[in-house]
């Protein structure tokens, strides 16, 4: 019998870069956007961050992609407009270009001091911006068993939303170098195997003891429960640069979730995944993301990006058609396949004149294309990059 799609409720957490127009700097001026924004959008809907330079929306709880795509439609349009009344721009990508860590100051908010404090450099260099989809699940402890599963499928889900190659003023030859600066935090990468929920709860407590964490949300898996909701949280895709692209990523995280579940409910048996071939498989994904092979992580082998994309494709399709979703995902997903992530892209924008001045102006012109004209035009050559 088919479950009830509200059992798998989706909400969507983006960061944006804050870009001064004339420099195409990060500009710290989240704290005059955010009181103009909060003007227009609820204000839940939109929060600072850990920088001055970035600043969060996140969608009310929704019930289809459709929803996911109109709410996120409305608060970009609201937030650009916001953030053009404070004479800046704003920009979907998991990493800026060019700027400097260290011109970055921090937002000052005791929690945001206190991880500062407590790892230092590693915490000042992270100019970061990320993707987090929400996936709703009420048992707790299907939602472990859930996560055990999913960790299969998050090295395609990462190459997918790849969009950090370059990295102050250089091109790292990695897709997504913000997966490498965030992995040297403790808490991070793919999550361990749990049986229960009560399990994973004295885990966290322990670290906490231990002093390694202050609180549960600061464990940052890739995917984790939801300290706030009763949600499965996925925290590993790039901040994606057009909407369609988180879009096809609640998508793919929503019909693996349900997917998972249903194994997970008729007792399907699920591989043992040895910890270290998950790792590899992230570092492959981070490294090469659609244009080389990843890993394989049941048979451990080498296998083109594409051809496990589309086994992640395949795994969920039931799930999707089910939620009438497929056609959308499936397009959104194969047309990334042809056309490249937005790490490819950008790439493809520096080599036409080797600016990377160019590569921010893309990338806000990109983010902009929600129904608000963007003030500034799309790169030459670049424009069949950035058709919505």
């Amino acid at each position: 019998m088919s479950l009830p799609t509200e059992l798998f409720t989706v909400g969507v957490e983006e960061e944006y870069q804050i870009i001064d127009p004339k420099t195409r700097e990060l500009s710290p001026r989240s704290h005059q956007i955010l009181p103009l924004a909060q003007d227009d959008i609820d204000r839940a809907a939109v929060q600072l961050e850990f920088r001055q330079s970035q600043i969060e929306v996140a969608t009310p709880v929704c019930y289809s992609l459709t929803e996911v795509q109109e709410q996120l439609t409305d608060l970009r349009h609201r937030l650009i407009a916001a953030a053009a009344q404070a004479d800046c721009q704003l920009a979907a990508a998991g990493t800026h270009p060019f700027a400097h860590w260290q011109d970055q100051p921090l937002t000052p908010d005791a929690c945001y001091q206190n991880l500062a404090q407590r790892y230092q450099r590693l915490m000042h260099e992270l100019v970061t911006f990320g993707c987090h989809i929400h996936v709703g699940i009420e048992d707790r402890d299907r939602a472990i068993q859930v996560m055990n599963r999913a960790r299969q499928w998050l090295a395609p889900l990462l190459a997918l939303s790849a969009s950090s190659p370059f990295w102050l003023g250089s091109d790292t030859h990695y897709d997504s170098y913000r997966t490498v600066l965030i992995r040297r935090l403790p808490m991070t990468g793919p999550p361990p195997a749990f049986t229960t929920y009560r399990e994973y709860q004295t885990v966290v407590q322990s670290l906490i003891q231990a002093q390694i964490i202050d609180q549960p949300t600061q464990v940052c898996w890739d995917v984790r429960p939801s300290e706030r909701f009763c949600t499965l949280e996925f925290r590993l895709p790039d901040m994606t640069t057009t909407i369609a692209e988180t879009v096809m990523l609640a998508g793919l995280v929503r019909g693996l979730v349900r997917t998972c579940y249903d194994q997970v409910r008729h007792q399907i048996s699920s591989p043992v995944l040895r910890p270290e071939m998950l790792h590899a498989a992230q570092w492959s994904a981070a490294r090469w993301g659609l244009a080389a092979h990843l890993v394989e992580v049941e048979t451990q082998q080498p296998l083109p990006a594409s051809h496990l994309v589309e086994q992640l494709l395949d795994f969920v399709r039931p799930a999707l058609e089910d939620f009438g979703e497929w056609e959308m995902v499936a397009a959104i997903a194969h047309r990334t396949l042809r056309h490249g992530n937005s790490a490819t892209r950008q790439r493809q924008v520096f080599q036409q004149r080797e600016s990377l001045l160019d590569v921010v102006d893309a990338l806000v012109a990109e983010t902009g294309q929600c129904g608000l004209p963007s003030s500034l035009p799309i790169p030459a050559g670049a424009a069949q990059l950035y058709k919505p």
